[in-house]
């Protein structure tokens, strides 16, 4: 009934007289003492996933602390379901989908501790994003798919048009292979984080220093310029075949005369697992045989 181990079980049985129902409970208080244990430890493994319904598309990322975590049922469950709350949210950001209705009763974060108390490891929602389209598809795709949905890169696009069906999901399924093999800072020069245009500007002052300050600001903007193409999706070279070495901007100009209709890319989410996680260095085979040896 609660999935914890049969000593677990019996000790809560014990402990509370036979009594079914204050069993559970002793077991649950018990599962947030183990949450509470393991929330120090580092959790950078574990899954992310991109979920569509209609317009509107969301990704996640649930963390555990080893990669074994990610091919167990339970945990693939887990971040189902935390997925389809994300979907019928309002609000997306990680602390709020916690305190959401969990599937079958109680809250998110809830959830997650009683799963904490049953997988054995700590286990975090980091983060959550939505995109949506008024009119439209969005499009989704995970790289290194563990089940359906959920892997180690998980990209949805959104495309805002009137045209086919058939033709913009194909396209957005597309394209977000292109996000997630490009990886992409922006849709275009306009969305580029000002910090990272003065952290370009000033790598290109310093391999140029020395030259007259007229010449210096045109190497400066043509360099910028460069960059820009380089990191923003729509000046992208397609990685996808059947786009034929076009950028993402000329291969969905192409697609609109198929599609029947303008087709506008909304935006772009990609969530790779444990980017930017400080990942604790260890010796597996180490501490297994240490383990082995009790």
């Amino acid at each position: 009934s609660t999935g914890a181990g049969m000593m677990d079980c019996k000790a809560a049985l014990t402990a509370t007289d036979g009594d079914f129902e204050a069993a559970v409970d002793w077991l649950r208080k018990k599962g947030l003492s183990k949450a509470a244990k393991k929330a120090d430890r580092v959790a950078a493994e574990g899954l992310v996933a991109a979920l569509v319904s209609g317009t509107r598309g969301v990704v996640v990322e649930v963390n555990s602390e080893t990669d074994f975590v990610a091919r167990n049922s339970d945990f693939q469950t887990l971040v189902q379901n935390i997925g389809e709350v994300a979907l019928k949210s309002d609000k997306t950001d990680a602390e709020t989908l916690s305190s959401q209705a969990y599937p079958g009763g109680g809250s998110v974060a809830e959830a997650i501790t009683n799963a904490i108390a049953h997988i054995g490891e700590n286990l975090s929602l980091r983060r959550a994003s939505a995109l949506s389209v008024n009119e439209g598809v969005v499009g989704r795709y995970v790289h290194s798919q563990v089940v359906d949905g959920q892997g180690k890169i998980a990209v949805i696009v959104a495309l805002e048009s009137k045209g086919d069906k058939d033709s913009l999901s194909a396209l957005a399924r597309q394209l977000a292979m292109h996000v997630a093999s490009a990886n992409p800072l922006a849709l275009d020069a306009s969305g580029l984080d000002p910090a990272t245009i003065e952290r370009e500007k000033k790598l290109l002052a310093e391999k140029n220093a020395g030259k007259p300050a007229n010449v210096l600001e045109k190497i400066i903007d043509s360099g910028i310029k460069t960059y820009a193409k380089e990191v923003c999706m729509l000046d992208q070279v397609s990685n996808h075949p059947d786009h034929n070495g076009k950028t993402v901007a000329q291969a969905v100009k192409e697609l609109e005369g198929k599609a029947g209709a303008p087709i506008v890319i909304k935006g772009f989410l990609r969530y790779a697992l444990g980017e930017g996680i400080d990942k604790a260095s260890s010796d597996f085979a180490a501490e297994v045989a240490a383990a082995a040896k009790g």
